[in-house]
């Protein structure tokens, strides 16, 4: 028998007076999304979002550089024509990680209203967790997924091989969205695996993965002829390695090994600069004409990749001392309370909200152009006279609305350090609880860990690798705190025991 309208509405007002102060703060999180929508339409863009949108317009063809699992995405959401869809969609999954947070606190781990709704508002307000969910990025698709793997292993202490395989399929998603997904399958495995939750939900998971990421790969040999995710890993190592790399110290004979040798960078390390992109991307010039002497014509092919790759680790094997100062540095590059320009003005201009209407470039793109790409999928963007030039406006500010969501940016914004200092809770409770191997605070804080020490020690810092890290390092420390702020008199069935949570 259907329940009737008025009962669905009863209940529903008693879910929300039950959870009244995160509605409140959930409600208030998108009202501030729908200002930076109106602020600034339809998206905002990276130089990265033009590889995803060709991705999308010809879906037929893997890319080269990263996984296409968010050129999926846009190619799901094609059929509408329009980017402001993309930005709406991406801000309702930064508003399901916050979602999926306060849940998993308060239902799994029994902390008061107010303690899970704490833990959600460094994802809920940071203005540069919205403008990240404004870009046509893969980066809040990425945030959810991970967040989503964690939620279901952490919620369900002996999963079932079913909840296994939901699991590997998400961990799949992840893995095709950002490269570092695999990495979390070998996390979650290990921790299932010391949690003792049984080899079915394990064996299952695996395998769920294994699947599709497989799959791709096969897709992704058939174009490039050799079974892999990208031909990119080795190349952008190579970035990593650039500002250190002696060759004479690596041993290297250019009489021998001639590929390996036009790798070589004769500048001495400390006039390398802060920043190692100049050594890969074609625009530098410098990475252009090193890579063109491979005669591949392209500097993401199988040929150079693993070259690049094997350069990167030789000299990090014959340099570990100049390696690990290089991660080390970086690492600790995002822990500081203000936020100085790094690598470059352009790249942390691009984390801003603008000050002025962004034009599409026109760059090279599979099979036609940047801004051309852009007005396929999105044939609604306007277009201007530029120098006697009709070019293609990608973002069109709106006043008022800009101008506040500017100086919201520059007022409500999460610190460095307080990243730091969530770690460090987190930490101390994996220390607490040794006994049980870290507890349930284990996964969260080794995923938060892991997520900002990777691109230090396989690429560089970069501001929008910190945020996917926030909503995990707020799980490991709420989940560490939830002592002090649970209420002792809560009843046992509703507040789960120390030892029922680890």
């Amino acid at each position: 028998m259907d329940t009737p309208p008025a009962d669905w509405a009863a209940r529903l007002w008693a879910f929300l007076r039950r959870h009244r102060l995160f509605a409140a703060v959930l409600s208030l999180a998108f009202v501030l999304r729908v200002v930076a929508m109106i602020g600034y339409g339809p998206a905002l863009w990276f130089n990265d979002s033009f590889e995803y949108v060709s991705g999308a317009i010809n879906p037929g063809r893997p890319s080269a550089l990263r996984p296409n699992g968010y050129s999926f995405w846009l190619l799901l959401l094609r059929p509408f024509h329009s980017f402001g869809l993309v930005a709406f969609t991406q801000h309702l999954m930064g508003l399901s990680v916050g979602v999926l947070v306060y849940a998993l606190l308060r239902k799994r781990f029994g902390l008061p209203g107010w303690g899970a709704t704490l833990a959600t508002l460094p994802v809920l307000f940071d203005a540069y967790q919205m403008q990240l969910e404004h870009l046509v990025m893969s980066d809040t698709m990425f945030m959810l997924l991970v967040v989503g793997v964690i939620t279901l292993v952490l919620w369900h202490p002996k999963p079932s091989w079913r909840l296994g395989v939901m699991i590997g399929l998400l961990l799949a998603l992840t893995a095709l969205t950002r490269s570092i997904g695999l990495p979390i399958l070998v996390l979650v495995g290990v921790y299932m695996l010391v949690k003792r939750t049984g080899w079915k939900p394990i064996a299952a998971m695996v395998t769920a993965c294994a699947i599709p990421v497989v799959g791709y790969m096969s897709w992704f040999a058939s174009t490039y002829g050799n079974l892999a995710m990208t031909n990119s890993d080795g190349a952008i190592l190579y970035m990593r390695t650039a500002l250190f790399a002696d060759c004479q110290k690596m041993g290297v004979d250019p009489r021998k090994e001639l590929e390996l040798a036009l790798l070589c960078i004769s500048a001495p390390p400390d006039r390398r600069g802060l920043s190692g992109q100049s050594f890969l991307w074609w625009a530098s010039g410098t990475s252009g004409q090193r890579f063109h002497a491979f005669g591949t014509g392209s500097t993401f092919t199988p040929q150079v990749n693993q070259t690049a790759g094997t350069f990167a680790k030789r000299a990090i094997l014959s340099q570990p001392g100049d390696y690990l100062a290089r991660v080390g540095l970086d690492f600790v590059r995002g822990f500081q309370w203000g936020r100085p320009q790094f690598p470059d003005a352009k790249t942390y201009l691009q984390y801003e909200f603008p000050f002025e209407d962004r034009v599409l470039p026109s760059w090279s793109s599979y099979k036609g152009t940047s801004d051309g790409d852009a007005r396929k999928y999105d044939p609604g963007l306007p277009t201007a006279m530029i120098d006697g030039m009709p070019k293609v406006i990608g973002t069109r500010l709106h006043e008022p609305w800009a101008t506040f969501m500017q100086d919201y940016q520059r007022i409500v914004r999460l610190p460095g350090t307080l990243i730091a200092v969530l770690l460090l809770v987190g930490l101390a409770g994996v220390v607490t609880h040794w006994r049980t191997l870290g507890g349930p605070v284990l996964l969260p804080w080794l995923a938060a860990f892991g997520l900002i020490l990777a691109p230090a020690a396989t690429a560089e810092f970069d501001y929008r690798y910190l945020l996917p890290a926030v909503p995990l390092a707020c799980l490991a420390a709420a989940i560490s705190l939830r002592r002090g702020c649970t209420r002792p008199s809560a009843p046992a069935a509703s507040v789960p025991t120390t030892e029922r949570a680890e």
